[in-house]
C-alpha cells in the first residue's frame, strides 16, 4: 500500500488564490490532480469514503483492496452528474455530448444502430402551447442576419394596434415597443390579471399526456393510409407464441422539451418512419415504398389539429381544462434538397436544450416545500409568482378550503393526504411551473440509450487507463459530503478539466482536418 497523503485543511480566512497556491506547492499536488481528474470540472462533486476492491471476473478473487484513507483528501471524488448547465457546467457538458449522440445515432446510425436509418423519412416538428393571454414578444418579419443565435435584425412593434384601447383591468392592450432579444419584458403578460395562469400550469402538467395521444394519432393516421393504399399488415409471433397483426409502419421519436420565456413548455420532436419486419419485429427496416415523407408530414399536421385532452374535474373548474396544441405547429424535413436542417444541426440543437430547465424564464428553482413556498408564490405578485401560486393552489388536498381562488398560508402549509387528487403532482412540480416530464425522451427503438453510452465510457476508461479488462471494481462507500474542500481546490480542478477539454477539442479538429486532407488528395 502507498503512504497516506496529508489531508489538506485550509484556514477559512485564506483567500482563494492563496488556497490554490498552497495546494499547488504541496509535494502531493500531481497525485491530487490525477486523483480528482474524474470529477475535476464538477462544481459540487460528491465525496465518498470506504473501501475499493478489484475482483477478478473469472475467479471472483479479490486482487487488490484500497481504503480511501490512503487517497488524497481521504475521500473519493465523484462528479455530481447534474444535467443542468446552470447548476454544473462540466457535468452538463458531458450530458450534452451524450444527448447529441443519442439524437444523432437515430438519424444517421452508429453505436449499434444500423446505418440504414439514415435513409428513413424523418421530419422535425415543433409543437407549441396555445395562448393563455397576450404577452410581450419579439417578432422579426424577415431575417437578414447570418445566424439566428446572434440575431440583430430590427424587430416589428410588439403588439401594434391602433384601436386596442385598454383591457377590463385598465391596462393597455397594445405595445408599440421593439423589444431587444434580451429585454426582460419578453414573455411577460400585458395584463397579469387577464392572463390565465391556472390554465397554463395545467397545460404544462398534462402536456406529456397530450404528446402521448398525439403520437398515437400519428401512427393511426399512417395505419389508415396503408390500409387505403392496399399495403397489408404484418404478421408477427410474440415470445409467448401469440400471433398478432400489426400495421406495416411505426414511428420512432426523439423529443426535447423547451421552456419558453412565458414559462410554457413546447416540444421539439424528431419523427422517423420505420417499417416492420415479420421475421424480426425489433429490427430497424425502411418503411414500405408506398409511404413517404409527405405522408409523415401530413400525419403530424392532422394529429396536431385533432387531438385534445379534457382534464378531470377540479373544484375550481368543474368541467376541467382543455389541453390542446397551439396554432403554431412547424414541421420541417431533415436532409432534404435545399433545406437548411441537417442531422448534425438538429442533433446539436436538441442536445443544447437537454441541459436547460426554467432558465429561459430568468429564474431557476429547486423543489419547493410547504416551508419555502411562501418565498416564491404570490397571487398578487409577478408572472412567475402567480404561476407557482397556481401550481400550489390547484394541487392542494381535496379537503382544503376552495372558496378562495388564491392560495392562503394555511392552504400552503397543510399536510393532508393528496394521493387521491389527480392534480396533486402540481405541488411536486411547482418549481418547474407544473411540467413534470423529462426534458429529453425517446422511443425505445429510436436510438441508443444513455446507460449504454455511460457503460461504454466506463469500460473504456477501465481498460485504457488501468488495463483492468479482466477485473471489476467493487466499492463499499459512504457519502461524507459534497463540494470541494476549498475554493482554491475548485479553481485548480476546474482549470485542469478545462485544459483537458480544450486539448480534446483541438485533437478532434486536427483529426478532422487530417481526414479532409487525405480525402482531398485522393
Amino acid at each position: 500500500m502507498s503512504t497516506p497523503l496529508t489531508l489538506y485543511r485550509p484556514a477559512l480566512a485564506v483567500g482563494r488564490d492563496a488556497q490554490a497556491l498552497h495546494r499547488a506547492t504541496m509535494p502531493e499536488f500531481s497525485g491530487w490532480l490525477e486523483h480528482t481528474a474524474s470529477a475535476g470540472g464538477c462544481s459540487r462533486p460528491i465525496r465518498l469514503t470506504g473501501t475499493i476492491a478489484a475482483v477478478a471476473t473469472d475467479t471472483g478473487r479479490i486482487t487488490s483492496r484500497l481504503h480511501t484513507d490512503e487517497l488524497p483528501d481521504r475521500a473519493l471524488y465523484k462528479a455530481c452528474g447534474n444535467r443542468r448547465e446552470s447548476q454544473c457546467p462540466d457535468c452538463a457538458w458531458v450530458y450534452q455530448g451524450d444527448a447529441y449522440q443519442v439524437v444523432r445515432c437515430g438519424l444517421t446510425g452508429g453505436k449499434g444502430v444500423p446505418d440504414s436509418v439514415g435513409r428513413h423519412p424523418v421530419v422535425f416538428a415543433t409543437f407549441t402551447a396555445p395562448s393563455f393571454g397576450a404577452v410581450h414578444r419579439r417578432h422579426v418579419p424577415s431575417h437578414t442576419c447570418f445566424t439566428r443565435q446572434r440575431c440583430d435584425c430590427r424587430p416589428a412593434p410588439c403588439r401594434a394596434r391602433s384601436n386596442a384601447g385598454t383591457c377590463p383591468h385598465g391596462q393597455p392592450a397594445a405595445c408599440f415597443a421593439r423589444h431587444d432579444a434580451d429585454d426582460p419584458q419578453l414573455g411577460q403578460p400585458l395584463c397579469l390579471d387577464c392572463y390565465d395562469h391556472a390554465h397554463q400550469v395545467v397545460w404544462n402538467y398534462f402536456s406529456g399526456e397530450l404528446w402521448r395521444r398525439t403520437k398515437q394519432a400519428i401512427e393511426r393516421h399512417l395505419a389508415v393510409l396503408c390500409r387505403q393504399r392496399g399495403i397489408p399488415k404484418v404478421r408477427i409471433v410474440t415470445a409467448s407464441g401469440k400471433v398478432r397483426w400489426v400495421p406495416p409502419v411505426r414511428v420512432s421519436h426523439g423529443k426535447v422539451a423547451e421552456m419558453q420565456r412565458r414559462a410554457a413548455v413546447h416540444f421539439h420532436v424528431l419523427l422517423r418512419l420505420d417499417g416492420v419486419d415479420f421475421d424480426d419485429p425489433d429490427a430497424l427496416v425502411p418503411p414500405p415504398a408506398g409511404v413517404t415523407v409527405d405522408d409523415l408530414e401530413a400525419a403530424v399536421h392532422a394529429a396536431a389539429r385533432q387531438i385534445a385532452v379534457t382534464t378531470p374535474p377540479h373544484p375550481d373548474q368543474q368541467s376541467g381544462w382543455v389541453v390542446a396544441w397551439g396554432e403554431q405547429v412547424d414541421v420541417r424535413r431533415i436532409n432534404s434538397a435545399g433545406g437548411e436542417l441537417t442531422d448534425s444541426k438538429v442533433a446539436a440543437y436538441l442536445a443544447k436544450y437537454a441541459t436547460k430547465a426554467t432558465e429561459a424564464t430568468g429564474h431557476s428553482f429547486t423543489r419547493l416545500t410547504p416551508a419555502t413556498i411562501n418565498d416564491y408564490a404570490d397571487p398578487e405578485g409577478d408572472h412567475l409568482a402567480r404561476l407557482i401560486d397556481a401550481c400550489w393552489h390547484l394541487g392542494r388536498p381535496t379537503g382544503a378550503d376552495t372558496a378562495s381562488g388564491a392560495a392562503t398560508a394555511d392552504d400552503r402549509q397543510d399536510g393532508l393526504d393528496t394521493r387521491f387528487n389527480v392534480y396533486a403532482g402540481l405541488r411536486r412540480w411547482a418549481h418547474m411551473i407544473g411540467f413534470g416530464g423529462h426534458f429529453l425522451t425517446k422511443a425505445r427503438r429510436y436510438s441508443v440509450t444513455f446507460g449504454l453510452l455511460r457503460a461504454t465510457r466506463t469500460t473504456y476508461r477501465r481498460t485504457e487507463d488501468n488495463g483492468m479488462a479482466d477485473t471489476i471494481t467493487v466499492g463499499t462507500l459512504t457519502y461524507v459530503g459534497a463540494g470541494w474542500l476549498s475554493d482554491g481546490d475548485a479553481l485548480l480542478a476546474n482549470t485542469a478539466a478545462q485544459e483537458r477539454r480544450e486539448s480534446r477539442r483541438v485533437g478532434r479538429e486536427e483529426l478532422a482536418h487530417e481526414a479532409w486532407l487525405i480525402g482531398a488528395a485522393a
